[in-house]
């Protein structure tokens, strides 16, 4: 079989940050990388999960929410994949700043955590996806439409 786009990403000089993943058509796919990958620092399940509620509830409200397809974790635990439709690098990255920032701050009722509105409601780590949020916030600072890239 063809090997897929992202397995020809070389994950040992990987570093935490944006990047243009792949377009097709009129769909681009972000890395949302907030681990080094290979590392033994990964996210934890559950604080995946709430990061994945909090990050996808904001874009979807966001003013581009017309513009989010999908936001979805890695199963490798390293980061989150933002499928976006008509926006410019720039207009992602902010939208992940803000997006971030909204899950660092989060306080209160973690959005579509019932058992009518989720899979395992009761699988998340608020305090857990609110320290590593922060975390990457120091990242996205640093970064500019140059660095999303591999």
């Amino acid at each position: 079989m063809k090997k897929i786009a992202s397995f020809c990403v070389d994950h040992d000089v990987l570093l935490p940050g944006v990047y243009l993943s792949r377009r097709d058509g009129t769909a681009d796919t972000y890395d949302v990388r907030m681990k080094r990958p290979n590392s033994g620092n990964y996210l934890d399940g559950a604080e995946a999960h709430t990061i994945e509620h909090l990050f996808a509830t904001y874009a979807r409200n966001s003013a581009l929410s017309d513009h989010v397809i999908y936001v979805g974790p890695m199963g490798c635990l390293t980061g989150f994949y933002l499928i976006t439709e008509g926006l410019d690098d720039g207009q992602v990255l902010e939208l992940i700043r803000e997006s971030f920032r909204f899950v660092a701050a989060f306080e209160g009722d973690i959005p579509g955590n019932t058992s009518k509105e989720c899979g395992n409601y009761q699988f998340h780590n608020l305090p857990a996806a609110k320290r590593t949020a922060a975390e990457y916030c120091k990242v996205l600072a640093g970064l500019t439409v140059e660095n999303m890239r591999y």
